[in-house]
């Protein structure tokens, strides 16, 4: 049989499909790789990129491009780079860095880019926010006044901390830094308060131990680990901070409140200086970059409590420098000092005194002040301050063994009371209540003939007698929030009755 083919039909069919064809033509800028090294990339080409923008480097590896010059890019790799090479080429994305932001997050552990590390699975948000954002600005904010309960006697008593505050956690190494902002973070626990800390530059084992005490006392349900541990190269440590702040704007931005945790920003300095060196930029005092201080204050200025009309929602950051031999005017610890509203100085002499929290007094100042308590802590913080101001002046003169008359003897036993009184055990905070009434009790002198080794056993059991015998009192400082004559006088009466009940 003889197959016949109507060259009218073939061509109506080809006029059609080229009819409906649609031929695109797309531009891509591709750059070439001309050096890597030390998690550093040179590449040539990218004529139209953006400072901070994503690059698409081969096997699905992303980098940062941050020196723009005039024949290359110097952009750094935010993961493996070993297997990058010259000649490898690198595609733009058009994005500035993004991390995933939400409650999906809330329980994880991620990397300095977002990624999760804790091998459950993916996070499965569905929402991104790039991790450098502007400051709210004057109008957008409103006065720190709502206070942020850390649990802990000495901290919420004379130097608050409000929501939306930045208050710096200054000291030596192994002085309780991290221990203060661990015990902040289980102190949220049904406050409606979420958790970020940002693990810098730490040994994984002391990540793992911090997630391991979250755990145990159920603070992972509204905490978010962000580890960008000592092991990973310096350009995660760079980003991670930025990654968790972008976290934290995401429940600031929707009402809600958040706490983050920077540990810590010496760590992060040290990264951004590798980087810049290997960069090439040109180095300053103690070889930090020209642009160290501007690192710290674009991330600390994000920390805010925003306006009714902007949900009211508030991000309060608590980040933490370590100093060298109590050298707090070295280059970085100035500069956060200068950015923060106020540092709480731990003391090493204070720690291995056994007085912890190690805060020294004296040294440590919150810029909000009693703005950023309730009226009740506000009532007994007054007095509480000046006995121990009196107490040091007077320990001081004391020292000289000199005669010492019946009221400056009383001073300093009733300063010695307090030290004791502002002593607390790690992973304890303290709801607020039971700190205004034990330090109402030992403002009026009711601890004053207690033995100094006994304080610590009287406090425990004042704190379950009050429990049992007047719930009353402690309902209405938590409830009210304030602080009546009529309640002091009855935790006069409550502690006069529980003194003859106490036994040493």
């Amino acid at each position: 049989m003889e197959l016949k083919l109507d060259p009218a039909q073939i061509s109506a069919v080809l006029r059609r499909h080229i009819k409906e064809s649609q031929v695109t033509v797309g531009m891509e800028e591709v750059g070439t790789v001309i050096e890597a090294g030390d998690g550093i990339a040179r590449i040539k080409g990218l004529p139209s990129c953006m400072s901070a923008e994503m690059l698409e480097f081969p096997d699905n590896v992303y980098g940062m491009a941050l020196n723009l010059e005039m024949d290359q890019i110097g952009a750094v790799i935010l993961g493996e780079y070993e297997h990058i090479q010259q000649g490898m080429q690198v595609k733009r994305t058009g994005r500035i860095l993004e991390v995933p932001v939400g409650v999906e997050l809330v329980g994880r552990v991620v990397n300095g880019v977002g990624q999760p590390v804790d091998g459950k699975g993916p996070l499965g948000n569905k929402k991104f926010r790039p991790i450098e954002g502007r400051a709210p600005n004057v109008v957008q904010r409103q006065p720190v006044k709502e206070a942020l309960q850390t649990g802990l006697k000495c901290i919420d008593s004379m130097i608050p901390i409000g929501r939306g505050q930045r208050e710096l956690i200054i000291g030596d190494r192994q002085t309780g830094k991290t221990a203060l902002a661990i015990d902040t973070i289980i102190n949220q626990r049904g406050k409606d308060v979420y958790c970020i800390y940002v693990a810098i530059g730490q040994k994984q084992s002391t990540v793992v131990g911090v997630v391991e005490t979250l755990q145990k006392y159920g603070a992972m349900d509204y905490t978010i680990i962000v580890a960008a541990n000592a092991s990973d190269a310096a350009p995660l440590q760079y980003v991670a901070p930025y990654a968790g702040c972008a976290m934290g704007e995401e429940f600031r931005d929707s009402g809600k409140h958040a706490l983050i945790i920077y540990d810590d920003l010496s760590k992060h300095a040290v990264a951004y200086r590798t980087m810049s060196l290997l960069l090439r930029r040109p180095p300053g005092r103690e070889a930090y970059p020209g642009d160290i201080f501007n690192l710290h204050s674009r991330l600390l200025e994000r920390a805010a409590k925003l306006s009714d009309k902007l949900g009211g929602g508030s991000l309060t950051a608590l980040p933490i420098v370590e100093t060298q031999a109590g050298d707090y005017s070295a280059y970085i610890p100035t500069n956060v000092i200068s950015i923060t509203d106020g540092q709480i100085y731990l003391e090493t002499d204070l720690f291995y005194g056994g007085v912890r929290p190690a805060v020294s007094v004296g040294l440590s100042v919150s810029r909000v002040g009693g703005n950023a308590q309730i009226p009740a802590m506000k009532k007994v913080a007054g007095a509480l301050r000046l006995n121990l101001a009196q107490y040091r002046e007077l320990a001081a003169f004391a020292q000289f063994g000199s005669e010492l008359d019946k009221s400056t003897q009383a001073q300093l036993t009733r300063g010695e009371k307090l030290v004791e009184v502002l002593k607390q055990p790690q992973y304890e905070p303290m709801p607020v209540e039971q700190q205004v009434m034990i330090i109402a009790a030992a403002n009026l002198g009711m601890l004053d003939d207690i033995p100094t080794d006994q304080v610590k056993s009287f406090e425990t059991d004042f704190h379950e007698f009050m429990k049992d015998k007047f719930p009353a009192i402690g309902q209405a400082i938590r409830e009210t929030k304030q602080m009546s004559d009529e309640t002091m006088a009855q935790i006069k009466k409550a502690t006069e009755e529980f003194k003859l009940l106490f036994k040493p």
